[in-house]
């Protein structure tokens, strides 16, 4: 589909704010943009054009460069080799300074006047955010790997839980934003730009802990508060491998907005390379996207499917896929289509269709949740859960008996409970189990809920120690089959690490009832819709000085019986062959616990993140590590800073936050 348009390309493009503040923005365009304009797209994000995201721009914003747009990567402010400070996440400057930026992008004699935003996971976050604030430019959007729940469906908080990945990704971005711009693009000022940099730069973690309920820091940016607001043409897209599997699904069924859904089952990538494999043309459907929306061209994108998903077939559980079998399911009165299933838990462990009353105990040991995986697979290591065996055995399982025929599991199974927790505070993690003939247990969907939550997400109400409750949450969406002669489990814990921090107190529950209500919809075995094979533009050209590796080892010291995951995500090196940029670095994880103590949960991290040039050489070192007592989080962060192996900045912040009932 491309065609051979012959473009430019801007390294340094000045975006100048309102306050003077200069962003610095990687621009390709067609060479005779100005003698006939063409319209803008924006991808703005904190993630360093000229090196953090340079592999997947290349593939993607020169392919839509050369079929007649002018596509526009700013760094945010703070970020790269933009001037300023970053706030936050999703700040009212950043939005502020988006919607700048697009008015700015209409008004240059290169572009037609309309405007496209897109990106994926914050980029993604951003465009949606935008489009909800209606800048008059903005006529589409493409949205991947987001989200519209800050606080309900992001990497903090999962059912009022607090997320280990908040301390995870809080201290990505302690590392990332830490880096030094190019002076190749900023010039001599880049040592003034860098410290200034570091001296402000927030410690996130603890900037996201102090909001524990969704107040109103939350619901700003939160597009579920009215998705009314919301007018520009809207196609969503995301993976089932992604720890943001229901932003789909909810765009489609809530937008009065032109909006179309497409998800696969791949992780936290752009779906033209992501992994698992198949792959789509997914630049080709964006440029269909694009030409309806901002050319006015009729490209058929109103005639696609309203939501197309990948129903994948039940595989036997392991913590890496490069293929999912399966096919494509196109659902155009989503979610009414659906029909529904009801298990019910009975005594002895057993999943059927009548209820029963249940005396059943759960007392996880803190350790239940090693097969969990990531939260949010992205760094294309073994990141995926494994075989739910060990985690099942720590929980209270019902199983049903083996299937008469193909269940294909299509939307958010929702489970309920009687139960009640003789501690005020408790949380459950529900997992949705696929059971194979010979024992071996593959997760399907999961959920969690801190039920101090079980009201609502806004206020967290202690429990009544042996007080009976009801609860419902709502498992993650999902298009997935089990075989016929396979089973289905649901196992319910006390705990989830280590995605999870635990409650002060090991919580003991007594399960009274409970029941799983199964979206499903017979879907046959053949495509409903078919998609091109991916294409893009010419890859990255680098040299490789340091292959990158991704490693994942538990441990249990046997002197103390605590148990650590250690995470090591060496990114590697390479040389831009362009520019001669050198950029490394590398993650590390250790997560510690003891299944019969709580308080003794412990998270540190430790990034290094190089860049250099010839004789010019900078260095970060951070750290960060979060424990805690029954009353505070405690959270400590260190940040070095080296030119030249010579150390020349250095802060320490040490933050005490209180625990509200988790």
């Amino acid at each position: 589909m491309t065609k051979t348009n012959k473009i430019i390309e801007h390294p340094d493009m000045a975006i100048v704010m309102p306050d003077g503040c200069r962003l610095s923005a990687r621009v390709w365009m067609p060479a005779n943009a100005v003698d006939s304009p063409v319209p803008a797209i924006l991808e703005f994000l904190p993630y360093r054009k000229r090196d953090g995201t340079t592999a997947r721009d290349c593939l993607t914003h020169p392919y839509f460069a050369k079929n007649g747009y002018a596509c526009v990567r700013v760094d945010m402010r703070g970020n790269g080799d933009s001037q300023g400070i970053m706030e936050d996440e999703y700040s009212e400057q950043e939005l502020n300074d988006a919607e700048a930026t697009i008015k700015w992008l209409a008004g240059q004699d290169w572009c037609s006047g309309c405007v496209g935003m897109m990106g994926i996971s914050w980029g993604g976050f951003n465009s949606l955010q935008v489009a909800a604030r209606q800048p008059s430019a903005l006529k589409a959007i493409i949205t991947l790997c987001s989200t519209v729940d800050r606080y309900a469906d992001d990497i903090h908080f999962k059912g009022g839980c607090l997320l280990n990945e908040n301390l995870g990704w809080g201290s990505t971005m302690w590392a990332f934003s830490s880096r030094a711009p190019d002076p190749a693009l900023v010039g001599d000022a880049w040592r003034d730009m860098w410290l200034a940099r570091l001296k402000a730069e927030p410690f996130l973690p603890a900037v996201w802990l102090t909001h524990q309920n969704r107040d109103a820091y939350w619901k700003h940016g939160s597009i579920c508060e009215d998705y009314s607001a919301i007018k520009a043409a809207t196609l969503a897209v995301g993976g089932w491998g992604d720890g943001y599997k229901n932003t789909v699904s909810h765009l489609v069924e809530n937008l009065s907005a032109p909006v179309k859904g497409i998800i696969g089952p791949w992780v936290h990538k752009y779906p033209h390379f992501a992994v698992p494999e198949p792959r789509i043309g997914f630049l080709q459907e964006a440029l269909r996207w694009w030409d309806h929306w901002l050319k006015g061209q009729e490209t058929g994108v109103d005639n696609d499917p309203d939501y197309t998903a990948y129903l994948m077939d039940g595989v036997r559980p392991k913590t890496w896929y490069e293929q999912r079998s399966g096919h494509w399911i196109a659902l155009n009165n989503w979610p009414d289509e659906l029909d529904h299933k009801h298990w019910h838990m009975q005594p002895g462990g057993i999943l059927a269709g009548q209820s029963a009353d249940l005396s059943d105990v759960i007392a996880s040991p803190q350790t239940c949740g090693a097969a969990g995986g990531e939260y949010c697979a992205i760094w294309l290591g073994p990141e995926m859960p494994g075989d739910q065996r060990c985690d099942d055995a720590m929980s209270a399982c019902y199983t049903s008996a083996a299937l008469a025929s193909d269940l294909d599991i299509v939307g958010a199974p929702k489970v309920t409970l009687r139960l009640s927790a003789d501690k005020p505070a408790a949380q459950i993690a529900v997992r949705l189990n696929h059971v194979h003939p010979d024992g071996a247990s593959t997760r399907i969907t999961y959920g969690v809920l801190n039920l101090c939550h079980r009201n609502g997400h806004d206020t967290a109400v202690p429990l009544v120690p042996g007080e009976i409750i009801e609860v419902s949450l709502n498992l993650d969406q999902i298009a997935y089959r089990v075989p016929q002669g396979h089973s289905i489990r649901i196992a319910i814990s006390s705990n989830y690490w280590p995605l999870l921090w635990p409650v002060p107190e090991s919580a003991e529950l007594h399960l009274r009832a409970g029941e799983i209500d199964i979206p499903n919809r017979p879907s046959g075995t053949s495509d409903e819709r078919v998609f091109a094979k991916p294409e893009t533009d010419v890859p990255w050209k680098l040299d490789t000085i340091r292959e990158p590796n991704h490693q994942r080892r538990q441990s249990t010291d046997m002197v103390d019986g605590s148990v650590t995951l250690e995470i090591v995500d060496d990114f590697g090196s390479v040389k831009d062959l362009d520019h001669g940029l050198v950029n490394g670095g590398v993650a590390r994880e250790w997560w510690t616990i003891h299944p019969d103590d709580p308080l003794c949960a412990n998270g540190q991290t430790h990034w290094t993140c190089e860049n250099s040039r010839d004789n010019w050489s900078v260095r970060t070192e951070t750290y960060a590590k979060m424990v805690s007592d029954s009353e505070y989080f405690h959270l400590t962060a260190r940040l070095e800073a080296y030119e030249n192996d010579v150390l020349v900045f250095e802060k320490d912040i040490a933050e005490r936050i209180k625990r509200d009932l988790r």
